[in-house]
């Protein structure tokens, strides 16, 4: 069986990452969507979609998976009546879908896909927002993504894009 689960992933952090171990213990194979691939150097939406493949990808190698997983950007259409039929076109053939999002569980179930919630872990600390705060205030971000993504976001200097994002011009 082949799962989809999608997410912006700004950043890929340990909530995640233990979604993720989980989805795999029920099927064969995962397409991860990263959603909003066509957002990037926003406060919202810091990195860009090769950043963020980069970040998942690297994170899933610590992790020594064996099964076959998809890293697919999705770029927003903006039409959710046709968003499904969007997602269908750009990934491979799933049978279930992994979401806690309202919307996206409305949309797949419309559309006659099976979807499955997903535990959430920790979500006050694992949550892209406070995680990026965190990295803006100069507090302790390391602890909640996993190693490989402190790497990828080192080597991009993502800190300072994100201190850039937010600075004013005087």
């Amino acid at each position: 069986m082949r799962a989809f689960f999608i997410g912006r992933f700004q950043p890929y952090h340990l909530g995640h990452h233990e979604v993720i171990k989980n989805i795999l213990n029920e099927v064969d194979e995962l397409i991860i969507g990263i959603g909003s691939a066509q957002e990037s150097h926003s406060l919202e939406n810091p990195f860009t979609a090769g950043e963020r493949v980069w970040m998942i990808s690297k994170a899933l190698d610590e992790l020594k998976i064996e099964k076959k997983i998809y890293i697919i950007p999705l770029e927003d259409i903006k039409r959710n009546s046709l968003w499904v039929a969007h997602v269908k076109e750009m990934v491979p053939p799933f049978d279930v879908v992994y979401s806690n999002n309202p919307l996206v569980k409305r949309l797949f179930k419309e559309a006659g896909v099976e979807v499955r919630g997903t535990h959430l872990y920790n979500r006050v600390e694992y949550q892209g927002t406070e995680i990026r705060k965190k990295m803006i205030n100069g507090e302790n971000w390391k602890k909640y993504v996993p190693k490989a993504v402190v790497e990828v976001i080192e080597t991009i200097d993502g800190i300072n894009r994100i201190k850039e994002i937010i600075s004013k011009d005087i």
